[in-house]
């Protein structure tokens, strides 16, 4: 079963309607009611979900890193810096990462983009 995506409040919208109409699941933190959350309970979120968290914020990305070093489980993390990654490229690798990609292999795993 191919990856499902969780987008935090941060990331354009044009990323996950692309994605939708490629056919990759996406829940976003508006859709989810989660857009006003701390990054901490975003990460919590999308991990009760069982999906990775795609993130634009470099906070979480700390806060992924941290779950790390203290063995704290998570589903996953996908980052892109904003300024370093256009929406088509983010659409493009996280569409692979989604169909090459299990949830047992992204678990507890952070990924940066560009691929």
């Amino acid at each position: 079963m191919p990856l499902a995506f969780y987008f935090d409040q941060h990331v354009p919208s044009a990323i996950a309607r692309s994605l939708r109409l490629r056919g990759v699941e996406v829940l976003t933190a508006y859709e989810d009611g989660a857009d006003e959350f701390e990054d901490e309970a975003v990460l919590a979120r999308a991990t009760a979900l069982g999906r990775v968290l795609f993130t634009q914020d470099e906070d979480l990305l700390a806060i992924a890193h941290r779950h790390q070093a203290e063995a704290l489980p998570f589903s996953g993390v996908v980052y892109a810096h904003q300024l370093c990654v256009s929406v088509g490229r983010c659409v493009t690798d996280l569409e692979l990462i989604a169909n090459a990609s299990s949830s047992a292999e992204m678990a507890n795993h952070v990924e940066f983009l560009p691929l």
